[in-house]
C-alpha cells in the first residue's frame, strides 16, 4: 500500500524558492555593492574632504559598476549555457553514431555509482531503448549537467544589476545628507552592519551557522575597507 510521504518543509531542497536560482548573483551584488562602494567613497573622502566629489564618485562607481556586473554575470552565465547545449548535442551525436558503445557507457557509469552489474545492465539496456531517456542519462551522469536546462542568464544578469545598485547605495547614503566628518563613521558603521545582516539572511537561506557566516562577509568587508582607508589617507598626505 502507497504511504503518503511527509515532507519537511523546513529542508531547502523541499522549498519552492525563485531566490535558490540567483541566490548567488544576490549575494555578490549586494556584498560587492556595499563592500566596493565603501571602500572606494571611504577613501575619496579622506583624500578630498569633499561630500560633492564623494557623491559624484559614488553615483559613478554605483551606475558603472552595476551595470558591469550585470553584463558580466549574463556573459558568464551564458556562455556556461551554450557550453553546456554544444556538450549535449556532440552527446546527440555520439549516441546516433555509438548507440552499442554509449549503451556500455552508461552500464559502466551505474556499476561506478554503485548498482550491481546485473541490475546496471537492465538498466543501461532499459535506456537504451528510450532515445530522451539516455540523452538524460548521459548528460547528468556523464557530462553533469542538469536535464533539461533551464536558462537563468537573464535574470541572473538583472539581479547582479539590481542588488548592486541596493548594496552601493548603504554607505553612499549618509554622504547625501550630512557633512563628511559626520557621514564616515555613520556609513562604515552601517555597511558593516549591513554586510553582517547579510551574513546572517544568507545563513538562514543556506542553514549554515549563522555567526561563522556573518564574520566571514564582514572581513571581506573590512579587508576593503582597510584599502579604502590607506590608499585615501596615503592621496591626503
Amino acid at each position: 500500500m502507497y504511504m503518503e510521504k511527509r515532507f519537511n518543509k523546513n529542508y531547502i531542497h523541499h522549498q519552492k524558492s525563485h531566490l535558490a536560482d540567483v541566490l548567488k548573483e544576490v549575494v555578490f551584488g549586494v556584498e560587492d555593492g556595499m563592500v566596493s562602494t565603501l571602500g572606494s567613497i571611504t577613501g575619496i573622502a579622506i583624500g578630498s574632504g569633499s561630500a560633492h566629489i564623494t557623491i559624484l564618485a559614488g553615483v559613478v562607481i554605483i551606475a558603472v559598476e552595476s551595470i558591469s556586473m550585470g553584463i558580466g554575470s549574463y556573459l558568464s552565465d551564458k556562455s556556461e549555457e551554450e557550453l553546456d547545449s554544444r556538450k549535449i548535442e556532440e552527446e546527440k551525436e555520439e549516441l546516433k553514431d555509438f548507440p552499442e558503445e554509449e549503451k556500455e557507457e552508461l552500464r559502466q557509469m551505474y556499476i561506478d555509482i554503485g548498482w550491481s552489474p546485473d541490475l546496471a545492465q537492465k538498466m543501461s539496456d532499459e535506456a537504451a531503448k528510450k532515445e530522451d531517456l539516455i540523452l538524460r542519462e548521459m548528460v547528468v551522469h556523464e557530462l553533469k549537467i542538469p536535464y533539461p536546462q533551464e536558462s537563468t542568464s537573464i535574470k541572473g544578469g538583472l539581479y547582479m544589476f539590481f542588488s548592486y545598485i541596493v548594496g552601493g547605495l548603504v554607505p553612499l547614503f549618509f554622504y547625501l545628507i550630512l557633512p563628511v566628518k559626520q557621514a564616515m563613521p555613520l556609513s562604515i558603521i552601517v555597511t558593516m552592519l549591513g554586510l553582517f545582516g547579510l551574513g546572517v539572511s544568507t545563513a538562514k537561506f543556506t542553514k549554515q551557522p549563522i555567526f561563522k557566516s556573518s564574520m566571514r562577509v564582514v572581513i571581506m568587508g573590512g579587508i576593503a575597507l582597510v584599502a579604502g582607508l590607506i590608499a585615501g589617507i596615503y592621496l591626503e598626505q
